[in-house]
Formats: structure tokens, C-alpha cells, sequence
């Protein structure tokens, strides 16, 4: 069997499969062939800890990724990449376009970069639109003789989007939850739908190389994104629009006769331990999720009762962590600071909206505590209700006991930096200015 994984930056749930107006019609048919995760949740809401956590299976704490890549964070043992292990099982593997795990691709065990230079320099849908031609024209040549890992990584929806596809009209688009309705904030909801739609072309370059190959039947094919969109109270928040994440897979022998949704609760963790069951492999012992085969057969309805997210840096230090259910949500802040980190949030209009209204006034509970079944918009903290006493004490005694298993370095205070690492001041407004600690 051979692993194709198809990644986005800052997409999460944002895409037609999961019934948002965003024109995406091969990521639509590729879920009704496949299986569609509809309760799926990343392990940490920013770029490099979510990736990090996907492929290695284990939290972003545990891997050692406690912010980002570029910024001075390191994988504690890159060895324990999926491109690594797959490779020391006799895997050919190879990188196109984004990864965000380290600084140079070869250190996590990928043989081939098949990625086109000068990614910086082109506007995002040109660089991610080029490197879907290298993917198909990898797939079309290669010779069979081993099978293969290919990672494809799109720099889309990233900011900053590209301008407008012709078709969308900003008069009627409407903002995501929780932006208010602007003209500003409508434009922007263009352009990332305009983002998202050259995803889909990508995907649908991709998805007919595997076909014109004849390697789609013999092909796991994952695609899926890191976090949320790049909005206010989303990407890099622990609330389900930061958390929540595309996950579409098809798998030879188990999707052939057609595809469906699955509700059941799983981790972006679960991938690894998926892919070793897949393989006939021995799991290694540092994964720390659970495998999603007994759900993509219909053995079960569940594989397990929670999910766990963490934010410890991003632009900025910004601790929490959070356990959630199928019913409740449990948030928790480790640090004095109360307010909003502006430098955690990316720039846009919705940005500047929101801070010029007032954003920085907010106060931020350190603990939260929502019944999604009753607020799925996590708008009420159930902190203090005495009706809700009893869950509270279970959720926040799991977190903990979760943290102390994993070792989570927050449980000993502040979690310093590596010595280098470019880290904004909590009063720096944008993550581009250079205000570091």
C-alpha cells in the first residue's frame, strides 16, 4: 500500500464536503468516495505542533514541538517522524511544497524534494498549483518497485490569500462565526474562498495522477489541514473553529464500494497508529493514539471518550490546554496574562476590526467550561454552576492526569523557550514585527 498525504494550512472545517458555500467540488466527490470525519480535532491549533503531533502521534508537548519550526522550535527525536519510520520500513519517501515539522525536510526522513524553488517569491496558488504538476508527474514515472510515502503541502489557505477569483462575488459571502458582517470582513471571506478553491484544483490534479497511474486502488489517501482558518478566535484557540480539522481518507479494500460520514470523536494522534494497522506493522511505543481501523470497518462506533489540544507558544507565549468530549469542553489558561495576545492572531481585516472595537479590553477566563450539546458556539462558561459541578471536577482531573502521563513540562511552571527562538513580546500587536522577548 502506498500513503499519499494531502495538506492545507489554516482550512479547517472551511471546504463544501462539510457544508460551507466554498465552491469545492473534487474535495466533494473525493469525500463521497472516501470516509469523512465529521468530529475531528488536532492536537494543538498552530502550524508546527499540529503537524508535529500528526506525524509522530504524540502531543505537541511530547514530541518537543512547542511552537514553531521556523521560529527556533525543534522535534525532540526527529526519528520519530511517519516519513522516518516509513522509510526504515522500506518505504520510498518524498516532500512537495510545505512541510512544517523542521527546518530542512531531509532531517525527518524524506529521500526526494520534489518541491519547486522560490515558494516565497510566488503568490501562493502559482507556487502550491506548480508543485501539484511535480506530485502528478512523480506519480506518473516513478517505478514500482518499492512502495512510497508522498507528502504534498499546500501553502493555501494561508495568509496572505491571493486576490479574488472572478466567480466570487464579496456581496455575497458571508463572514465566518464569530466575525461580524462587514464589507471588509466579507472581501476577505472572498479571497479565502478563492484560496480554497485553488486547493481544490491541487487536490484534483493529484487525485487524477493516482488515477492515470493506475495506483489509486493500491493508495491510502489522506487530506486534511493543521488548524483552523487564519480569523479571530480561531486559528490558535482551543475552541472547536481552532481545533476542529478536515479529515477525508480513502482506503483500498475498505472504501471501494463508496463513501460515508463518521461522527464518532478522533485525533488527528490516531493517523500513525492508523497507517502501522494498514501496514501490518508494529506500532512503536511512543504512539499515543488510538487506531481508527475498528471505525473505518463499522466493528465500532467509538474508539475513545476524548480528545486533548494544547497552545504553549505561537508568535507569542500563550499556555493552554484542553480536553473535550463529545459533550463538554474543558479550557485552561497557565499563565497571569488575561487579555487577548494579538501577536497570536493573524492580520487582516478581521484583526484590525475587532482591535479597533476594543478586542484588548476583553477579559479571558482561565478556565472555561461549555455543554456543547447546548452551546456548540462555546458562549456560555459553565464555571461556577453548581448543575455542572460534577463535570467540571472530571474534566479537569482528567486534563491533569492526562498532562502528568505525557509529561507536559507546564505542570513545572513556565515552559522556557530554546535558547534562539524568536518569541513576540505579549504587547507586540503583529506577529511581523520583530518585538521579541
Amino acid at each position: 500500500m502506498n500513503i499519499v498525504y494531502i495538506h492545507t494550512h489554516d482550512t479547517g472545517r472551511y471546504i463544501e464536503p462539510y457544508g460551507h458555500k466554498v465552491p469545492t467540488p473534487r474535495l466533494q466527490a473525493f469525500a463521497e468516495e472516501g470516509i469523512l470525519f465529521r468530529q475531528a480535532y488536532n492536537a494543538g491549533p498552530t502550524c508546527s505542533p499540529s503537524r508535529s503531533a500528526l506525524l509522530t502521534g504524540m502531543a505537541p508537548h511530547s514530541s518537543g514541538m512547542l511552537g514553531l519550526a521556523h521560529r527556533g522550535f525543534e522535534l525532540s527525536d526527529p526519528n520519530r517522524h511517519l516519513a522516518s519510520f516509513l522509510k526504515n520500513h522500506g518505504f520510498e519517501t518524498a516532500l512537495c511544497g510545505v512541510q512544517h515539522e523542521a527546518r530542512q525536510p531531509e532531517q525527518l526522513g524524506y529521500e526526494r524534494i520534489l518541491t519547486t524553488p522560490g515558494g516565497s517569491s510566488k503568490r501562493e496558488g502559482q507556487w502550491d498549483m506548480e508543485n501539484a504538476h511535480k506530485v502528478a508527474e512523480y506519480l506518473k514515472t516513478r517505478k514500482p518497485e518499492t512502495p512510497f510515502f508522498l507528502s504534498y503541502g499546500m501553502f493555501s489557505t494561508h495568509r496572505e490569500f491571493s486576490e479574488i477569483d472572478g466567480a466570487i462575488n464579496p456581496n455575497y459571502v458571508l463572514p465566518p462565526f464569530p466575525l461580524t458582517d462587514t464589507k471588509q470582513n466579507r472581501e476577505d471571506m472572498a479571497a479565502f474562498i478563492s484560496s480554497a478553491m485553488t486547493v481544490d484544483r491541487c487536490v484534483g490534479i493529484v487525485l487524477d495522477a493516482l488515477r492515470e497511474a493506475g495506483l489509486e486502488r493500491d493508495t491510502l489517501i489522506i487530506f486534511t489541514t493543521d488548524h483552523g482558518i487564519a480569523f479571530p478566535r480561531m486559528k490558535c484557540n482551543l475552541y472547536d473553529t481552532g481545533i476542529g480539522v478536515s479529515l477525508i481518507l480513502k482506503v483500498p479494500g475498505i472504501t471501494d464500494e463508496g463513501g460515508r460520514a463518521i461522527d464518532a470523536l478522533v485525533s488527528q494522534l490516531d493517523l500513525f497508529p492508523t497507517i502501522c494497522d494498514l501496514l501490518s506493522v508494529k506500532k512503536p511505543s511512543w504512539l499515543q493514539g488510538h487506531s481508527l481501523l475498528p471505525l473505518l470497518k463499522g466493528e465500532s462506533e467509538s474508539i475513545r471518550d476524548e480528545i486533548f489540544s494544547e497552545v504553549t507558544y505561537h508568535a507569542a507565549y500563550e499556555p493552554m490546554r484542553c480536553i473535550r468530549t463529545n459533550r463538554f469542553k474543558y479550557i485552561k489558561l497557565f499563565d497571569d496574562h488575561n487579555r487577548h495576545v494579538p501577536a497570536n492572531i493573524d492580520d487582516g481585516p478581521g484583526k484590525t476590526f475587532m482591535l479597533d472595537n476594543g478586542m484588548l479590553k476583553e477579559k479571558k477566563e482561565h478556565e472555561m467550561l461549555f455543554d456543547l450539546n447546548l452551546d456548540p458556539v462555546e458562549r456560555v462558561n459553565l464555571i461556577g454552576n453548581a448543575e455542572y459541578g460534577s463535570v467540571y471536577r472530571d474534566l479537569s482531573e482528567r486534563l491533569r492526569t492526562w498532562m502528568e502521563r505525557t509529561d507536559d513540562p507546564l505542570l513545572l511552571g513556565k515552559v522556557p523557550a530554546p535558547a534562539g527562538a524568536r518569541v513576540n513580546r505579549l504587547s507586540s500587536i503583529s506577529p511581523r514585527l520583530h518585538e521579541y522577548e
